[in-house]
């Protein structure tokens, strides 16, 4: 009768909603979130948590296109390659080709939805699940561990942790997605500019597509920025990040 009771709680807390985090706490997450993006020795650690999403992106419209997943790879130097099988041309292979760069904003953007709307407990479950159905597709050993170490975290924060710790952690994750979304962008444009990364996403894209790589590029990151800017309204009022700002 108690493990039923405790399963009803965990059901409710996952369908119910929580206490949304101040705007302070909300900004300081967007704080931790930029350390991890932008600090060097950090984003060696924190990139591939991007990868798997980029790779997840991938796997996800393969098999919306009606394609057929045939594995997922993911290295130690962060960078990964999924492979599915059907037509090599057409609106499908386009859409999965161009879900990886996609992947980290939209993702975020969803999530900052579930944040504005309390629904923190259901937004690292659904990461869990997430991680959980891709780790099926993944082929390689580094990769498993990968994905689990990133779900087990994830698990344990949803699981033993208070609410306002899972608040601050899915507030944190959040903002990461939304600002890790441009830092591949540049690292791939710097790869391309001295010929190190001829089949790249953007790359086959311009073969599918006939539209210049660095179109490409750019519609990614003005994908980007555009998810940014309105997570960034539903989040936060502009008069708290005024007060941020001049330390009102």
């Amino acid at each position: 009768m108690a493990a039923a009771d405790d399963l009803g709680q965990v059901w409710q807390d996952v369908l119910g909603t929580q206490p949304r985090l101040s705007d302070s706490a909300l900004l300081a997450c967007a704080a931790v979130a930029l350390v991890a993006v932008w600090v060097r020795r950090v984003w060696r650690v924190t990139r591939q948590v991007v990868t798997i999403v980029h790779e997840g992106g991938h796997a996800l419209v393969a098999l919306l296109a009606g394609r057929t997943l045939a594995g997922i790879r993911l290295h130690s130097d962060t960078s990964g390659v999924t492979v599915s099988r059907g037509r090599p041309t057409g609106p499908g292979m386009v859409a999965t080709a161009a879900a990886g760069y996609l992947a980290p904003s939209v993702l975020g953007l969803a999530y900052a939805a579930m944040l504005a709307g309390g629904r923190i407990t259901a937004l690292l479950w659904l990461s869990v699940a997430l991680l959980a159905a891709m780790l099926v597709a993944i082929r390689n050993a580094y990769g498993v561990v990968a994905v689990l170490v990133t779900g087990l975290g994830l698990f344990v924060v949803s699981w033993y942790a208070p609410a306002r710790p899972q608040a601050l952690v899915a507030g944190a994750f959040t903002w990461f997605l939304l600002l890790a979304a441009f830092r591949p962008l540049a690292e791939l444009q710097r790869k391309r500019a001295t010929g190190r990364a001829r089949d790249s996403d953007v790359d086959q894209l311009a073969r599918l597509t006939r539209v210049p790589a660095v179109v490409w590029v750019a519609m990614f990151a003005l994908v980007a920025a555009g998810a940014l800017a309105l997570a960034a309204t539903w989040l936060l009022p502009l008069a708290s990040v005024r007060n941020f700002a001049t330390g009102g």
